[in-house]
Parts: structure tokens; sequence; C-alpha cells
């Protein structure tokens, strides 16, 4: 009669998407080009081939808040609840592998973005708990004024025209310097 722990060692050893698949997963809201049919999907698309993500729904911010654009027509969600609008995007279910990736993507170690918590209501109407990136509070406040305290409820197609992908962006500043010309310069 063998032992619990014996019973274990003769147990095959999981297959990595099966433990992927087991592995706890993160709801992770997306407003901009991380959604269907724009310029970052396709790391969504990997990681759903990969086991680490999948697509939940269509989903809505509960509350309202500012999404606006910066440079280069690059999304961004403000996190200052109240202002703005009920922002639509989708919700992917992902692995903490997934989001190492995500936030790798986002500049969450170089204060580019931060992910924190959201609320967000499903289609079906169920208000989930989820996380989403947000612009680094570093200058939020700078991009809701450059937009003329004026955001937007979906990073649509129309509203992305113009948007210049990282590889075609001036190479000589930083995301940050880019962001900071952006925000000191005249709206249009």
């Amino acid at each position: 009669m063998g032992t619990a722990a014996g019973d274990a060692a003769e147990q095959p050893p999981a297959a990595p998407e099966a433990k992927r698949a087991a592995a706890p997963r993160t709801l992770v809201f997306t407003y901009g080009t991380l959604k269907r049919g724009f310029s970052n999907h396709g790391l969504l698309q990997d990681l759903a081939r990969d086991g680490d993500a999948s697509f939940v729904g269509a989903a809505t911010t509960a509350p309202r808040l500012p999404l606006v654009c910066g440079p280069y027509r690059v999304p961004f969600l403000l996190n200052l609840p109240g202002a703005g609008h009920r922002v639509s995007g989708e919700l992917y279910a992902v692995t903490p592998r997934g989001l190492d990736r995500l936030d790798e993507l986002e500049g969450v170690s170089r204060a580019h973005y931060e992910r924190l918590p959201i609320s967000v209501l499903l289609a079906e109407g169920a208000q989930v708990d989820a996380v989403a990136y947000y612009a680094h509070r570093g200058y939020a406040d700078d991009l809701w004024a450059r937009s003329g305290k004026k955001g937007y409820p979906e990073y649509s197609p129309a509203v992305a025209d113009g948007y210049i992908r990282r590889k075609d962006r001036p190479q000589q500043l930083t995301f940050l310097e880019q962001i900071r010309v952006f925000v000191s310069s005249q709206s249009s």
C-alpha cells in the first residue's frame, strides 16, 4: 500500500499546457490596441495559442473613466473615476505568464502604464472585477488637461486613425519623453 507521497510520485508530470490551463487567471480589460482588429492584438492571439489567454467577452467600464489619445494616437485610460465615459472594450482571462508579457508590452516596469483594478460590466449585465492598464499616474493628469478634459467612449478605428506603431515612431526619444513633448504642445 503506497503512501500519498508515493502515489503522487507515480503520477506522470502534468504537461505544460495542462499546468497553464489550471493556472489562476486574471481578468484583463483591454480598451485600445490590444482589442481585436488593432495593432497589438497579435500578442493576445499568441497568448491564446499558447494557452495563456482566452477571450471572455465584450465589456464596459462600470465607472465613467477618461479614455484619451496621447502622442501618435496611443490610447490611454486615465484613473480619474467619474470623468469621461463608460469605456467599451474586451475582457480576457490571462495566466500569470500572460500577464508578464502584457506588462512588458505596456511598459509597466518603465512607468508607461500601471496595471490597476477596475470593475467592468459584461454584455449580459454581470459586474466583475478585473485589471486594466492605465496611464501612469506621473502623467495622467497632464494627458487629461491636454485632451481638453474630453475623452472617448471607445477606441474605434476612427479614433485610432493616425496611430503610429512603436517601430515607426522617432527612436531618439523615449516613450516618456514623447509624452512630455505631447502634453507640453498645444492641442489641435
